[in-house]
């Protein structure tokens, strides 16, 4: 039997094809610079927007987008204007948001424990027409924002001072990208969950980086990439009875495995094939210049 067959298998396929093409556009600026592991920090802060939405009987989407923009834009003012450092105010993001989401949760009913666990390890299965909607017209969004702003943004990730001293507008780029990673991660979070969702943002591009030179091609190829490894893992989810979110996780990790092998590999064999070949040194070039 064809499980694509069900509507709701097409719409979970509809969904994970969105974030695997939304959250490495986004990431790709992140690993520029070196903000890997945003993406968990903003998951631990949407977890305390599902705990209130859950404790007040509203929507989880709603309230863990409104906290995540919050946190997120809070982060980036105290890197901006305080003294706490990025890493500092990045580590601060995670336990106060994972304590705030624990509290909030045991306050709310016995039954919502169960559907916690569909925020934190996603549930595709699950997804409503509702949320396809949703996800559908901010991955849009977030793929607009981090094609159309890619020179401005790429600028601002490569050297924030120059970007300024250019004329940039600096602080207006930061606060996009941190309201695009909290709501990249807000809708990723049912399709891999909040404590995956960032493995989808980082992975494909650390994949990219192993066989690309520009930051162009590296953006496409993660893009590439992470389309496959969120459609396949739904594929093969389906088959053999797994947790979907991983399972895209676990194929992201193994391209780039794959690939890094295939590039070690390759460069080894193109020096066997041509041991003479030497780059000339240094000084050699100074001389010339």
């Amino acid at each position: 039997m064809d499980l694509f067959e069900y509507d709701f298998m097409l719409r979970a396929l509809a969904g994970a094809l969105i974030i695997g093409l939304a959250a490495p556009s986004l990431g790709v600026y992140l690993v520029q610079r070196r903000l890997s592991l945003i993406g968990d920090g903003i998951g631990h802060v949407a977890l305390t927007g599902v705990g209130i939405g859950l404790l007040l009987h509203r929507s989880p989407v709603i309230a863990a987008v409104i906290v995540s923009v919050i946190g997120a834009v809070g982060v980036e003012l105290i890197r901006q204007r305080g003294r706490t450092s990025g890493d500092l105010a990045l580590a601060l993001l995670f336990y106060g948001g994972i304590a705030g989401g624990v509290v909030l949760v045991g306050l709310s009913n016995d039954s919502s424990n169960a559907n916690l666990m569909q925020y934190l390890f996603g549930s595709l299965v699950t997804t409503s027409p509702q949320d396809i909607v949703v996800i559908g017209v901010l991955g849009v969004l977030v793929l607009a924002a981090m094609t159309v702003f890619r020179p401005a943004l790429f600028a601002v990730c490569n050297d924030e001072e120059y970007a300024r001293v250019s004329g940039l507008p600096v602080r207006t780029l930061n606060l996009l990208m941190a309201v695009t990673a909290a709501v990249t991660v807000t809708i990723a979070m049912r399709t891999v969950g909040l404590l995956l969702v960032s493995a989808l943002m980082v992975v494909p591009v650390a994949a990219a980086q192993q066989v690309t030179r520009g930051f162009l091609s590296t953006m496409t190829a993660a893009m590439v990439i992470g389309f496959g490894a969120a459609g396949s893992g739904v594929v093969v989810s389906a088959e053999i009875d797994t947790a979907p979110g991983a399972t895209t996780v676990i194929l992201a990790l193994a391209v780039f495995v794959a690939i890094s092998v295939g590039s070690v590999t390759w460069r080894m064999l193109r020096r066997r094939g041509n041991p003479h070949h030497e780059v000339e040194p240094p000084d050699v070039v100074l001389q010339k210049v």
